[in-house]
């Protein structure tokens, strides 16, 4: 991998760092080299594209004639749009500011794209933009145009008004002094990360967690869970109803879990190799000490998945057969098709957030989740200011959204290597990434696999989780759920409205494209999490009794009560 240097060579070098850092500051990481570049190669393409102009200027016409049909008609015409399901919208005059609201979407969406010669990755980016700003622009978002507001209003005689402009000062206090949850089911290790268990070995990056177990005899073959290191872990163990592992427990399985550090300006130096040692190699050999077992099943989520690919091609190269199984839950190991995501992943937009960690040591998650949250701003910004601020609607707290609340930095070496070494060059699926000084390929894999990827991920789209059939030369499983990044993986059973596409290709079996398996697999309802255990358990021994919590001869004695206190700090 490419050397990332945090020490700048001379002043000149040292002065552009902290101008670029200032920069980043002021744009919550975001580069706006990225919007310039892509404006100005569209503006040039357009200039020289007359027969594209002749056809949006048609377009145009035919929105207004349209528009003037709508409005003779009385607008009583329904659009599918979240934003204006509301019937109050159906009627005049708001169905005229709506109508011409989507069709002046839908212009500036033709505008943007399929232009011959414009860079792909400049449409995307112009394309992405237009619509955050048009966003700005929707009648949804203003409130004396919005019906559901003003009817509000004259309902509550301003009321609403009131209760949200309180909501948004409590909001503001929060950011200036973040508190635990007031709700006991929301505090970790109360009704959060609650799932009875021992911290049974510690480095300097992680404590590794064990399970106590639940059931009389259990499989030989624990299960080790590597979480994503920009996530705390307890996305896997939220309350007891939806936590899976404690559901993982009940099934028979000895379970155990990272729990990741949360890095400060002093861990600026740790990079991959780093997050690999302390990680899920230092994991391995603690729970092969304490358990005895001779396999072990290694499961990752998001870029814990990344990393765990990565340290399992590397022992296949070594000839380490201690993993029975490797599971990926929405985890991409080719980012070639990364989805909208990619779209802040550029060279500029790199150089921009390596200057802003160069100055602090790390990211931070405030200026990490700029680009989250424009992916789905709909959802987490403009329904949320509609709904809790001009509606006066009080916000119910969940284990969801607290959990997405607790957030956590990332050290400048392992976040570069990661963007540049990932995303930008993708070396891990053309096997150029080096572990340990060779490079390492996921064609050396053998042991089974299984993929699992949920139909609305923004973060690791499921056509990108699915690459890993066509990188791998080994059985793979693959599971296709309903659901996003999150909450398509906490999918507990009985979860309403749920449905998953599993199918297994071996070997030597013909590969299908993604979208030729989806119509291929018939949909089953229900969560996929008890397929998910049955694969487990069909590749595991004949139960046993539960192994020790720690032990403390083989030098892995407890350190004290699960979920430990990484997961506590800020």
């Amino acid at each position: 991998m490419a050397e990332i240097r945090t020490t700048p060579d001379s002043y000149g070098e040292a002065l552009d760092r902290a101008s670029r850092s200032m920069i980043a500051s002021m744009t919550r990481g975001l580069a706006p080299s990225v919007l310039v570049n892509a404006s100005t190669d569209w503006a040039m393409h357009i200039a020289a594209a007359p027969g594209k102009r002749a056809e949006l200027a048609e377009l145009a016409l035919h929105g207004a004639a349209k528009l003037a049909g709508s409005a003779l008609a009385g607008g009583e015409a329904p659009t599918p749009d979240r934003r204006f399901a509301a019937p109050q919208w159906n009627k005049p005059p708001f169905a005229a500011m709506r109508d011409a609201f989507l069709l002046t979407e839908d212009w500036w969406q033709a505008a943007t794209t399929g232009l011959r010669g414009m860079a792909p990755m400049h449409e995307a980016a112009l394309s992405f933009a237009v619509r955050q700003g048009l966003d700005v622009l929707s009648p949804s978002n203003i409130p004396f145009l919005n019906p559901e507001v003003l009817e509000k209003t004259l309902e509550t005689g301003g009321e609403n008004l009131r209760q949200g402009t309180a909501n948004f000062m409590q909001d503001l206090a929060r950011l200036a002094h973040p508190a635990p949850p007031e709700d006991p089911a929301l505090r970790i290790g109360e009704g959060l990360a609650a799932t009875p268990g021992k911290v049974v070995a510690r480095t300097h990056l992680m404590e590794l967690i064990q399970y106590s177990p639940t059931t009389e005899l259990v499989h030989p073959e624990p299960v080790l869970i590597v979480p994503a290191w920009i996530m705390k872990y307890y996305i896997l163990d939220l309350s007891a109803q939806n936590s899976l592992v404690r559901w993982l427990v009940a099934q028979g399985f000895t379970v155990f879990m990272i729990s990741w550090r949360n890095p400060g300006s002093e861990d600026r130096e740790l990079g991959m190799a780093d997050y690999l040692e302390q990680g899920p190699k230092a994991a391995l050999a603690a729970v092969q000490a304490i358990t005895g077992a001779e396999r072990i099943h290694a499961a990752g989520y998001c870029l814990g998945g990344t990393l765990l690919a990565i340290a399992a091609a590397g022992m296949a190269r070594e000839g380490d057969e201690r993993l029975a199984s490797l599971t990926l839950f929405a985890a991409q190991v080719d980012f070639s098709e990364a989805g909208e995501l990619a779209l802040f992943i550029s060279e500029a937009q790199v150089a921009l957030l390596e200057d802003m960690m160069w100055h602090q040591g790390y990211l931070d998650s405030d200026q990490m989740s700029g680009a989250f949250t424009l992916l789905r701003s709909q959802d987490m910004i403009w329904s949320r200011i509609v709904h809790e601020y001009m509606m006066g609607e009080t916000p119910h707290a969940n284990d969801l959204m607290t959990w997405n609340a607790d957030t956590t930095r990332m050290p400048y070496r392992m976040h570069s290597e990661y963007l540049r070494g990932l995303f930008l060059e993708n070396r891990l699926s053309n096997g150029k990434f080096e572990l340990d000084s060779h490079k390492i390929s996921l064609t050396d894999l053998r042991l089974p696999i299984l993929a699992v990827g949920t139909e609305t991920d923004h973060v690791a789209p499921w056509k990108s989780v699915f690459k890993i059939q066509r990188l791998t030369e080994t059985e793979t499983t693959f599971i296709l759920t309903s659901g996003g990044h999150n909450a398509g993986i906490v999918s507990e059973p009985g979860h309403p409205r749920r449905h998953y596409r599993i199918a297994t290709t071996g070997r030597d079996e013909t590969f299908l494209d993604a979208e030729d398996w989806r119509a291929a697999q018939a949909p089953v309802e229900g969560s996929w999490w008890p397929a998910w255990a049955g694969w487990l358990a069909a590749r595991s021994g004949p139960q046993v009794k539960p192994p020790p919590m720690g032990k403390q001869r083989g030098g892995y004695p407890v350190l004290g009560d699960a979920p430990g206190s990484y997961i506590l700090q800020r």
